[in-house]
Order: C-alpha cells, then sequence, then structure tokens
C-alpha cells in the first residue's frame, strides 16, 4: 500500500509518502515548508497561512515527486500511489480548506482512493512511524486498550483506544490548551513565538520550584484539563515583576515553573485515566509531546506506579504537523473502512474523533 499524505491544518504545508507492505514501513520521504512569517505576528494569521499553503504545496509536491520518482512529474507520482490522505480538521477553516482542495484534486486526476483524516488521529498515528518501538506493527504483541495523551497547541485531550477505528474522549479541556498556556507566557515574557519550544529551551536553566503557579483541575475526580486560570495567574505575577524581566535567571525560574505546573496537571490525569482505564499501552502525541521534560516525567511516574503499562512515545520530528503521521492514520483507516468521495467532502474545522467528517 503506497499512500500520499497532505497536511495543511495550521501553519506547516507538509506532503509525505508512504509505503507499507506486510504492515510495515518499508519507504517514508516528507517535504514539510515550516511558515516563518507568522513569528513577525507573535501568532498564526489564519489568512496568511492559507496564502502560504496555496504557494508552498504545488512546491513541495513537486520535491516529493522528485525523491519518490525522480522527476517532478505528479503523473509519474500518481503511478505509484494507491491512496491519497489529507487532513479534512479540526484546524483552520482557510488552511485545511487549501491543502484538502490539493488532495481532491490529486485523487481525481490520479483516479485513486481519498480518505479525510482527523487531525488528531493523525497525531496518534504518528506514533507507529518508523524510528521508535510501534506496538500494533510488532509480531504477537497487541497494544490495544490504549490511553493515549494528546497535547497540541490547541487541544488537550485524553483518549481510550480499543482499536485503530474506536475512540472514546475520557476528558479534554474546559478552556485554554497546553500549547496555548505555553505560547501565551512566551509572549508574556518575551521569549516569542513559537512559546512551547521557547518555554522549554529557557527552562532548561531554570528552578521549577523557584515560583508556586496553581495546579488546575488537580484534584478533581474527571480527566478534563483547563489552563485559563494558570495563564491569568502568570499574567498577575509577570505584571507585578516586570522590571525582573530582563534577568535571564529570573526569566529561566519562571519558564521552569510554569512548565513544572503543565506538566504536573498532564501526567497525574493521564496516569490516573491509565489506572481507571486498565489498559496497556500509554501514548503520547502532539506537538507539545516533543517536550524533554513532560516525556521524562511522564516515563518516570509510569515506571513508579505502572510497571506493567507500556509507555510509548512519537519521535519528536512526528509530534508537530506533519503528512507522515496523516498518511499513516490513512493507512489505518483503509483497513477497516471505505473511502471517502472527494466530490463532497468538505473541510471541518471542529471535526471530532468518534464521528465522520461532515456529519
Amino acid at each position: 500500500m503506497r499512500i500520499i499524505g497532505i497536511e495543511s491544518s495550521c501553519d506547516d504545508s507538509a506532503v509525505a509518502y508512504l509505503e507499507m507492505r506486510d504492515g510495515k514501513v518499508v519507504r517514508l520521504e516528507q517535504v514539510v515548508a515550516s511558515q516563518l512569517v507568522h513569528a513577525n505576528y507573535g501568532g498564526v494569521v489564519p489568512e496568511v497561512a492559507a496564502r502560504e499553503h496555496s504557494a508552498k504545496l504545488p512546491l513541495i509536491l513537486k520535491e516529493l515527486a522528485r525523491l519518490v520518482v525522480d522527476t517532478a512529474d505528479g503523473a509519474k507520482l500518481g503511478e505509484v500511489t494507491d491512496l491519497v490522505a489529507a487532513t479534512a480538521g479540526p484546524g483552520l477553516a482557510t488552511s485545511l480548506r487549501v491543502g484538502l482542495d490539493t488532495a481532491r484534486g490529486l485523487a481525481a486526476a490520479w483516479n485513486k482512493p481519498f480518505y479525510a483524516v482527523n487531525h488528531i488521529d493523525g497525531h496518534v498515528a504518528a506514533n507507529w512511524l518508523p524510528g521508535q518501538d510501534a506496538p500494533s506493527l510488532l509480531e504477537g504483541n497487541d497494544p490495544f486498550p490504549i490511553v493515549a495523551l494528546v497535547v497540541s497547541g490547541g487541544h488537550t485531550e485524553l483518549l481510550r483506544l480499543s482499536g485503530h477505528d474506536d475512540y472514546k474522549l475520557l476528558g479534554a479541556t474546559l478552556d485554554d490548551a497546553a500549547g496555548e498556556a505555553f505560547d501565551k507566557t512566551a509572549k508574556l515574557i518575551g521569549l516569542g513565538y513559537p512559546g512551547g519550544p521557547a518555554i522549554s529551551r529557557a527552562a532548561m536553566n531554570g528552578n521549577p520550584q523557584a515560583y508556586d503557579f496553581p495546579r488546575p483541575l488537580s484534584s478533581t475526580d474527571d480527566f478534563d484539563f483547563s489552563f485559563s486560570g494558570l495563564k491569568t495567574s502568570v499574567r498577575y505575577f509577570v505584571e507585578k515583576n516586570v522590571e525582573r524581566l530582563s534577568d535571564p535567571q529570573f526569566v529561566a525560574d519562571l519558564s521552569a515553573s510554569v512548565e513544572q505546573a503543565i506538566i504536573d496537571v498532564l501526567v497525574l490525569k493521564t496516569v490516573r485515566a491509565a489506572e481507571e482505564s486498565e489498559v496497556r499501552t500509554v501514548l503520547l502525541a502532539g506537538g507539545v509531546a516533543a517536550n524533554h521534560k513532560l516525556r521524562e516525567t511522564l516515563r518516570s511516574v509510569m515506571a513508579d506506579r505502572l510497571p506493567d503499562v507500556k509507555f510509548i512515545e512519537p519521535r519528536p520530528e512526528h509530534c508537530t504537523d506533519n503528512a507522515a503521521m496523516i498518511a499513516m492514520a490513512g493507512y489505518f483507516q483503509s483497513n477497516y473502512r471505505d473511502s471517502d468521495d472527494w466530490r463532497t467532502i468538505e473541510a471541518d474545522p471542529n471535526w471530532e474523533l468518534g464521528r465522520s467528517a461532515n456529519q
């Protein structure tokens, strides 16, 4: 099975070629174009993102064709493709439409099956990409049921998976996502965009116990998250200490303390969900899953409290938005459902796992 994947849900334009044989990845090629222009605005501007996708997707598709078939000829790429998959949601409506329409055009021109992929499903599927222990692709090792912690820019949620096509939402953010809390904190203290990596870098030289910030909903019995209160607490703290922002150690300690507060909540809820759901595996997924401190903490707590539950984490390069994960999700979908009608499928910015796109 040979799949072309396209991702354009936010500010990264990405295309990938994934070849599967006997349930294993035998070839993966990917081209990603990041939109650095958004750093000038302190965040993603939807209209700018859509224009950038329109300009970059044709170019990186040509580059992908050169990698796969040694020529920029799209028809040749179509000859070695069995299906096309693209992100249909959730995400920015205008960005989604550019990538989705590109994929629909390829499916139509090549006369290939088309699969609309949920972006969150893609992040989960990233755990099966080559380079790490891919549980369901190992002989005799069934990873299900799974608890997945999905932490990306606009999403923080816990999912229970009984199979690749069977999701149950255990809990989600009630307001700001963890990624948004990182981004807004970074902006408050002048670390720029994107905020998550900036906070993580600054925190490396800081004391995570320097300042005591709230751990929202950490004492509740549910699996929901809330980070707006933490964000507000950080804003008030910064306003009272604005003159100290010129001190690198203050910024490092502040970054480490905010990072620790967010991670404590994520880890606490994830481990408790795994305990109560009686799962075999815990997965990390999403852009924030690249955070080294989050990986290290969750791995350590899991080893202590759930030594018999396997912990799987995607490679850092597969955590951020990418087309390889969309191709992998498309592969899994092709194993359990019919393809979508490329003529009628539309972008769905609010698409929730557990229902079909445009439902």
